[in-house]
């Protein structure tokens, strides 16, 4: 099986440098490159192909928000995990609406930036639980009534999006095929005018459909 090519995109060198000496003692994990910046780190992805990036969003030259933006032009396919000093409001939506596919704080440990990455890469989304606290105490949920009519079914897949299971592990769950599951995902997004499962993860936050994540 092959490893799990990562980049690390981050200003601040001892991070950086610290981050690649932790992943490299996990065979199943290949750091291809590092990045200081966003412009850095786009030249990079002439030469490189990486399964994960862990992007950080506050950088010289090129920020975070940008380079994940023009990455994803470049290969749609890519999935940036975005790093944060600090629980932002603003930087994490704005990470989110850029397209990232999951959002940690830098003072994780080892334990969660696996779990991202297993997450991410198997094609679901990963959210500090320090994050997804931060929009319940920011937002309040609007009456039942004003809520988007979501059925049964509907809320079940949302449900499982939000613990950041893939469309394969839902279909196995559910004894659906993929197909379908994917036909749900498609009218969550619409139902709720969600742009991506990040915005359907808040989405499902701020009508507390779900409850917030801790593992």
């Amino acid at each position: 099986m092959e490893p799990i090519k990562i980049i690390i995109v981050d200003d601040h060198t001892l991070l950086r440098k610290g981050l690649s000496q932790i992943l490299k003692e996990y065979k199943h994990l290949e750091v291809i490159g590092e990045a200081a910046d966003g412009k850095e780190f786009l030249k990079l992805l002439n030469s490189l192909t990486p399964d994960i990036v862990f992007m950080d969003i506050k950088m010289p030259n090129l920020n975070g928000i940008e380079a994940t933006k023009e990455a994803l032009i470049k290969n749609p396919a890519l999935k940036i995990i975005a790093l944060s000093m600090h629980e932002d409001e603003e930087y994490v939506e704005s990470m989110i609406h850029a397209g990232a596919k999951g959002f940690i704080l830098k003072k994780a440990g080892v334990d969660e930036l696996l779990k991202a990455i297993e997450v991410v890469s198997s094609g679901g989304n990963y959210y500090s639980s320090d994050i997804l606290s931060l929009f319940t105490k920011k937002i309040n949920a609007p009456k039942e009534n004003d809520q988007i009519l979501l059925n049964a079914r509907e809320k079940e897949v949302l449900k499982l999006l939000c613990k950041g299971f893939s469309t394969l592990e839902i279909a196995e769950q559910m004894l659906l095929s993929p197909r379908t599951i994917e036909s749900y995902r498609t009218n969550l997004l619409e139902k709720t005018n969600s742009k991506n499962t990040i915005s359907l993860v808040l989405y499902a936050i701020k009508n507390h459909i779900v409850s917030v994540m801790t593992e």
